[in-house]
């Protein structure tokens, strides 16, 4: 029987092999009794939504008539939706749960299984624990979808206008509607299909998507809106000679971006520019949370303005979590995911790349003029990552031990200023210059990161930690 774990945020397995049926209905199963004993005030109402991959809709089916046989009220999204929207319609109606259909940015292959909870975000780590401790308690109980389809328990319905709605109050769209420019939006084949561009209709604004309709195969990548995958997006903002680019990931909580000259805006300097506006712009204050793999220049910002930041283990689980018990003002993770307490503790892609729109145009600037007027105000750092694969998991997590045991009193000549142990092994250097060494729990990787001072010196510790990882192995 396979073993199910769950992950940063949610089940994954790949389609046919661990991502089957009969396991879906153990973990749906498990969900189901872990709701019923968390009534809490909610109403017993779960939505079930999927993004675009192979057999979302079947799986999304087959979690409804789960969800009926164990008693609940059951909405079915009757196509794809962003994962944000469910989780908006979780705290909007105070339902008891959600459950996405989705592997988020992973390859393909995969399909996955995530929970929301009746706050608007996931399920934090204690309450998927619990879900892991009810599988095989019991036997899934279904209903059949037709009878329960006939009897009015399970309903599908269209895409959430109450979430567009809000989007649209928490943002001045018809200021992004009069900008005379224009804006192309890669939603990757996934489920951020056309939400950005029927959002922004009706003005000056010219807006494109490109990559929108239904692949499951994602052309062939992983629907991840970072470099190498977003290269199409880069050249065709420089062909056209558009003012930005956007793009959300396969399940569209993720967002990424390209500026004016075609160059990729990683999500540090996104989280710096949305930072500045809610500050500056805005008048807002709170604390600003970054994993242990985000910006220094965001710390820069938080202590230039007053305000305090809290760093995190990566996985935007840990901002959500902050945002729900502290007053969080923004907050995001290295792979894409941004947050802010305007909206729900959850990554959105839609809302946050529709207000990151917002806040380069209140600064009157291109987006590489205000990359620029940042890196002359906080001070220039150059980012970069590498995925180094492995043969087993274990080789990762053994690798990191061990460099928590020894870590290196300097790295290619630059003396090591302290060791940080948040999330895997962080070296920091005088300049705030940084490489940090993790190990993937889910996938035979080490990831080494570093962020440095000029691009030659980030080069030189990337290199180090490559050597190292090869040479321990």
């Amino acid at each position: 029987m396979t073993t199910i774990k769950f992950g940063t945020d949610g089940w994954r397995g790949r389609i046919a092999r661990e991502f089957t049926f009969a396991n879906l209905d153990r973990v749906a199963q498990a969900t189901a009794e872990q709701f019923l004993a968390d009534a809490d005030g909610t109403a017993p109402l779960v939505y079930v939504g999927h993004d675009r991959r192979f057999l979302g809709e079947d799986f999304a089916a087959r979690v409804a008539e789960v969800m009926a046989g164990n008693g609940f009220q059951v909405r079915v999204y009757d196509q794809f939706v962003p994962t944000p929207m469910v989780s908006y319609d979780c705290y909007a109606e105070r339902a008891r749960g959600g459950i996405v259909i989705t592997a988020s940015h992973n390859p393909p292959q995969f399909s996955g299984f995530k929970i929301k909870l009746p706050f608007g975000g996931s399920a934090p780590p204690e309450y998927t624990l619990q879900v892991e401790a009810r599988l095989d308690a019991n036997p899934p109980r279904t209903t059949g979808l037709r009878a329960a389809l006939a009897s009015g328990q399970v309903q599908y319905v269209p895409p959430s206008a109450r979430y567009l709605a809000r989007i649209g109050e928490l943002l001045d769209l018809d200021r992004l509607r009069a900008f005379d420019g224009e804006v192309l939006v890669d939603s990757m084949y996934g489920a951020g299909g056309r939400y950005i561009e029927q959002l922004l209709q009706g003005g000056r604004l010219r807006v494109t998507t490109l990559r929108a309709e239904r692949d499951p195969y994602f052309g062939g990548i992983h629907p991840e809106p970072m470099m190498p995958q977003l290269q199409p997006l880069c050249d065709e903002v420089v062909r056209r000679r558009a003012f930005l680019g956007l793009a959300t990931d396969g399940d569209a909580d993720r967002i990424g971006a390209v500026d004016d000259t075609g160059a990729y805006l990683n999500t540090h300097r996104m989280l710096a520019i949305l930072a500045l506006y809610l500050i500056r712009k805005r008048g807002l204050t709170g604390g600003i949370a970054r994993t242990v793999s985000q910006s220094v220049v965001v710390k820069r910002i938080a202590e230039r303005h007053g305000l305090p930041t809290y760093e995190t283990p990566v996985g935007f689980k840990h901002i959500a979590a902050l945002m729900r018990t502290h007053d969080i003002l923004c907050g995001g993770e290295e792979s894409n995911g941004l947050g802010c307490k305007l909206h729900i503790p959850e990554r959105d892609g839609i809302f946050s790349g529709l207000l990151f729109l917002e806040a380069i145009l209140a600064f009157g600037r291109k987006p590489s003029e205000l990359v620029a007027d940042i890196s002359e105000e906080f001070g220039f750092f150059a980012y970069d990552r590498r995925d180094l694969a492995l043969d087993h998991i274990e080789q990762g997590l053994a690798f990191i031990e061990r460099l928590k045991a020894d870590p290196p009193a300097a790295v290619a000549g630059y003396p090591v200023r302290e060791v940080g142990l948040l999330d895997g092994v962080k070296l920091h250097f005088e300049d705030e210059s940084w490489l940090l060494f993790r190990a993937s729990g889910t996938e035979p990787l080490v990831r080494v990161y570093s962020e440095a001072t000029t691009v030659e010196k980030m080069s030189a510790l990337l290199a180090f930690g490559e050597q190292l990882v090869h040479e321990s192995l």
